[in-house]
């Protein structure tokens, strides 16, 4: 057995909830707790998050260098557009790139608090069955 064992990804936020919000309808997540100044969220797939009340919480500037990454999750997806139309939707925006090279297709987006986050289209390399 492992001695340690990752639990959670937490966010500082200004509105915990608000916050929660978004991504649980982003990624089809249950609330499973919300107590004090904490909410937690478990997607479909298991990952859990939560966000925790900062009323000084300042959002990442990036890609401006000023205050830049201080975290940022990448999400895997198979239709970016449509995903896309969901987050700036869900109020996140996307956040300007110059060059997002690499094996993946690939965007950056920030929530609706600012944290920076990427979506990566993930294409099957298997052939196609029949």
């Amino acid at each position: 057995m492992a001695l340690v064992t990752a639990a959670v990804v937490v966010l500082d936020c200004a509105e915990p909830e608000q916050l929660a919000a978004f991504y649980k309808d982003l990624l089809d997540a249950e609330e499973t707790d919300a107590s004090g100044n904490r909410v937690e969220i478990k997607g479909a797939d298991g990952m859990r998050m939560a966000f925790r009340r900062d009323v000084n919480a300042t959002p990442p500037s990036w890609p401006r260098p000023e205050n830049s990454f201080q975290a940022h999750l990448d999400f895997h997806v198979e239709d970016l557009d449509e995903v896309e139309r969901k987050v700036v939707g869900l109020g996140g925006r996307p956040l300007e790139t110059k060059d997002m090279s690499g094996p993946y297709e690939e965007r950056g987006y920030a929530d609706p608090a600012g944290h920076s986050f990427t979506l990566r289209c993930v294409r099957s390399t298997a052939p196609k069955q029949g």
